[in-house]
């Protein structure tokens, strides 16, 4: 890392005890930007990257609610403003057991620069609690989203911080959400939340966005490599609704899906993954994959090892950050894969990025590659304001070309700085810029 940049970062580390992913996502955008540095030296002079690197607001606060045994349950919960100078803060809110104040940050960091890549005006944040709500009641999971958001509602609004779904919440929880808001404001204020049922002001394909928007990015890839999806074998990570719709796109283009995985392990499904059944489990019965295994004779669940280990063309992590690790990444080397996009959140170690990297292996990272759930909530955002709603087939388009957009100036800008094919320093760069440059122009804030 550049001397000037490593400085930056040291500070960080001082400043940020303890946020290991926080860490992490900082030290992997800054390790980029020597070139930056060096040709833009006024971006120094102004302490942007300092500035970046420091969120704008950081809440944490209680969230007391009762279970169905009447007994007093305390979670904390989190909203971290990270950076507003393109636009309101976007960032979606995660329910698990793991998040902690380093995991929102990591997350509102990577929010900044991912926004900015779909050339739309909004700004970067995340949020949520360490709350899980796998095993609760319809009746606990409604109550505490309530109590959450009887605090998170002041803070929030359509031109101040428009929240979204993560891991842990979906359409479920963002309705209790937006209710308790309705209820408390006594305002409609459809674009406070995105994410929403298509009923009361959601928008198409945003539930199949972020999964769609990865293989948008994968076949751009592809092609700037003379090469198609069709016929290529792909794994992909977890089996919620990114890997979910990333598997149906892949599978209407031709690609076969021979595995996909949840915390209890992983199947492998040689004819490809029948979508069908993997909806009824997953999103009907809410069940473990084992019970797709059950009822599809040639598939094989496996509870060892990685999924990794299974032999593909592209591989699409989807499930949770650093979840490949440098041995996976050997693993999918050795096996011949020659495409990695992370369709969920950092889930490529740093050991991993520098195996694929050294291999030539085409690599996307998620603040590019997954941009497409954010893309598509500003585009609910938009059927909002003008109270509006589009077909699935114009809102699908306009997802299909800010994804091409975004590959187009992650290609583009790695070219002019030097490092061509590299879209992590594509991405990297042509975020920061873009948002480097908003923050000098409304001075020092």
């Amino acid at each position: 890392m550049d001397d000037r940049l490593q400085h930056v970062y040291d500070k960080v580390i001082r400043r940020n005890p303890g946020e290991a992913e926080f860490h992490q996502a900082v030290h992997e955008v800054l390790d980029t930007l020597a070139p930056v540095a060096a040709k833009h030296p006024h971006y120094a002079d102004a302490a942007i990257i300092p500035r970046l690197c420091e969120p704008e607001r950081q809440i944490i606060f209680r969230v007391p609610w009762v279970d169905d045994r009447g007994e007093v349950q305390i979670n904390r919960g989190f909203r971290v403003e990270f950076n507003s100078a393109l636009g309101p803060y976007k960032g979606g809110l995660r329910f698990h057991p793991s998040v902690y104040l380093g995991i929102v940050k990591f997350l509102g960091f990577e929010q900044i620069f991912k926004n900015a890549l779909t050339g739309l005006p909004i700004g970067g944040a995340k949020g949520g609690s360490d709350f899980d709500p796998k095993g609760r009641s319809e009746g606990e999971v409604m109550r505490f989203c309530q109590s959450f958001m009887t605090e998170l509602y002041r803070h929030v609004g359509e031109y101040t911080d428009i929240p979204a779904g993560d891991i842990g919440v979906g359409g479920r929880e963002i309705g209790y959400l937006f209710g308790q808001y309705k209820r408390i404001t006594n305002r409609y204020e459809s674009g406070v939340f995105t994410g929403k049922g298509l009923t009361w002001g959601g928008s198409q394909v945003r539930t199949e966005a972020t999964g769609y928007g990865t293989v948008f990015f994968v076949q751009e890839m592809l092609r700037s490599r003379g090469e198609e999806l069709d016929g290529k074998r792909v794994v992909v990570s977890g089996s919620g609704n990114v890997a979910i719709y990333a598997i149906e796109k892949l599978e209407s283009l031709g690609a076969t899906v021979v595995a996909c995985s949840d915390s209890g392990g992983y199947v492998v499904d040689e004819k490809g993954i029948d979508l069908d059944l993997l909806k009824e489990v997953k999103l009907g019965r809410r069940e473990r994959l084992a019970a797709y295994a059950e009822a599809r004779a040639d598939a094989d669940h496996v509870t060892g090892g990685s999924i990794w280990d299974v032999p593909c063309d592209v591989a699409l992590p989807c499930a949770t950050q650093n979840e490949l690790s440098g041995r996976d990444a050997e693993v999918l080397v050795r096996n011949g894969c020659t495409l990695v996009a992370e369709g969920a959140n950092m889930p490529c170690s740093p050991e991993a990025v520098k195996v694929l990297t050294e291999a030539d292996v085409a690599f996307a990272p998620g603040k590019a590659a997954n941009a497409g759930g954010v893309a598509t909530s500003a585009l609910e955002m938009q059927q909002n304001a003008s109270r509006d709603s589009w077909s699935f087939d114009y809102t699908e388009q306009r997802l299909a070309e800010i994804m091409a957009n975004i590959h187009q100036r992650c290609l583009e800008t790695a070219d002019e700085y030097g490092l061509p094919g590299n879209y992590s320093a594509g991405a990297n760069i042509a975020g920061f810029i873009q948002v480097a440059d908003a923050m000098l122009a409304l001075g020092v804030i």
